[in-house]
């Protein structure tokens, strides 16, 4: 395997387990909507896979980002 599928995989593994976690947040309490941080995490994420193509540097930029909010916000709304 390349490198760069090995990093796609990690970053698909990361975010499966952030939509479990999610998933599972979600189970035991009322739905509540999407916060504003999460939103932002999602259009990095979103923003990472639109420029796939350009940069490999500012791909895994954005989708770490992505990954470093969406951590946060779980931690934030967990306290």
């Amino acid at each position: 395997m390349v490198a760069s599928q090995i990093y796609i995989m990690i970053l698909i593994a990361v975010l499966i387990v952030l939509a479990l976690v999610a998933f599972v947040m979600r189970m035991n309490k009322k739905v509540k909507p999407l916060t504003p941080l999460t939103s932002v995490a999602f259009i990095f994420i979103f923003m990472g896979i639109i420029f796939n193509d350009s940069n490999r540097w500012l791909t895994y930029s954005l989708f770490g980002v992505g990954i470093i909010l969406a951590i946060l916000d779980i931690i934030m709304r967990k306290k």
